[in-house]
């Protein structure tokens, strides 16, 4: 599994309608991308639930390099950095996913917690924490799925989960979901991924 996200952070006055609308026209076009894990269509608007920013933040969990691979550089990401300009592209490496209690629901709200990695920890364990508190925050009331992540280059972690409800019980950024493609879902690997 390997985890993705951009983020547009879009002026103070910006009509958060605009990128509603483009989501209710392009979303289902991955639905069906092969490769795809997971695609959660994320919104933050300014003054709700806490966010500073109105923001585009679509995050994705990736089956396979090659698809991945093939979003990016095959035309799809081309038609966003036309329409906005080129995001940077964050991309973490795969530490565990889990089911929630709420799989078969639609999603409501996205949580991600980006956390740096501690200086002079054992990095098996802290790797071994991440796992477990995937585990724990799968369990949680209302979850979708968990999933944690490793960026090596700048020694970060995120945590990211759906849920079916929006008051998520978990500490981070609190998005709304405006769509889901998961045509892969069913294949990210459960579990710990090492």
């Amino acid at each position: 599994m390997h985890a993705m996200q951009y983020e547009l952070t879009l002026p103070a006055d910006y009509d958060m309608a605009v990128i509603r609308g483009r989501v209710a026209r392009v979303g289902h076009l991955l639905d069906d991308w092969e490769g795809l894990g997971c695609k959660a269509y994320l919104v933050r608007e300014r003054g709700v639930n806490g966010s500073p920013v109105n923001q585009y933040a679509p995050f994705y969990l990736w089956n396979t390099m090659e698809g991945m691979n093939t979003f990016l550089w095959g035309g799809a990401f081309q038609g966003l950095s036309n329409d906005f300009g080129r995001p940077s592209v964050r991309q973490w490496t795969g530490l565990s996913y889990e089911e929630g209690g709420a799989a078969d629901s639609p999603a409501r709200s996205a949580v991600r917690l980006r956390q740096p990695v501690p200086e002079g920890g054992e990095l098996a364990g802290v790797m071994a924490d991440a796992v477990g508190e995937t585990e724990r925050l799968a369990g949680a009331d209302g979850v979708v799925f968990a999933a944690a992540a490793v960026d090596t280059a700048r020694w970060e972690l995120v945590r990211f989960s759906l849920w079916a409800h929006e008051a998520p019980k978990t500490e981070g950024d609190v998005f709304e979901v405006l769509h889901v493609s998961a045509p892969g879902r069913k294949l990210l690997p459960r579990g710990r991924q090492w």
